[in-house]
């Protein structure tokens, strides 16, 4: 069975960038554009992995790592934060995210090594 992925960004550009990038890698890709979009999706699938920007409107990427860490049944899933470089320091210092990624920089590359990272992906040689 695929793994699952769910992508968040109010970009339609990141998102579909990170959409075709993870189903390209055999995930099933759910996507939302903003965190309270998120929660709804994840109320009624299990993700394996969350990426998701830090800046959107309704509810931050912040807000959205939050809720998506104190619900038991989400807590475990890898999350992979989108940052500009000025929003990555909200972040990473606290450890709430698996991974930061900045959008400023080779995405694909990123990505694929949070992914190899979380043993989401295997990596080829």
């Amino acid at each position: 069975m695929a793994q699952v992925a769910l992508v968040v960004d109010d970009s339609m550009l990141i998102r579909h960038t990170v959409c075709r990038f993870l189903e390209q890698r055999g995930f099933t890709v759910e996507s939302a554009s903003n965190g309270v979009e998120a929660l709804a999706t994840l109320s009624e699938m299990r993700a394996d992995l969350i990426v998701t920007d830090l800046m959107m409107p309704k509810m931050t990427g912040s807000e959205l790592i939050t809720a998506v860490k104190s619900n038991p049944q989400t807590s475990a899933i890898p999350i992979v934060v989108l940052a500009g470089r000025q929003s990555a320091s909200e972040v990473h210092p606290e450890g709430r995210a698996d991974y930061v990624i900045f959008k400023d920089i080779d995405i694909v590359e990123q990505l694929d090594r949070a992914l190899a990272s979380a043993k989401l992906l295997a990596v080829s040689n």
